[in-house]
């Protein structure tokens, strides 16, 4: 395992340091983790698909939930919901 010290920016940017790095390409995508006070780097090009499909998920679930908070769901007895899902 390898240990590195950095810091942030006023803008919240931060440099992985050179010796770090040298799995990463300019402009690659990284995932970044953050579970109470520790944060996980990973590259975003080796998620598995099973956890793309989550984070996709997850996005939509959010996204919903803004759309419910808005008033934007209707509602609609069990009956009219099974007839709603077979037009799909």
């Amino acid at each position: 395992m390898d240990v590195a010290i950095t810091k942030m920016s006023t803008k919240g940017q931060i440099v992985i340091p050179a010796e770090m790095r040298d799995d990463f390409a300019v402009g690659e995508k990284l995932l970044l983790i953050k579970s109470g006070s520790n944060i996980i780097i990973k590259k975003a090009s080796r998620l598995e698909k099973q956890l793309r499909e989550d984070l996709e998920f997850a996005r939509r679930t959010e996204e919903a939930w803004k759309k419910y908070d808005r008033g934007e769901f209707k509602s609609m007895s069990f009956e009219e919901f099974k007839k709603e899902i077979k037009k799909w």
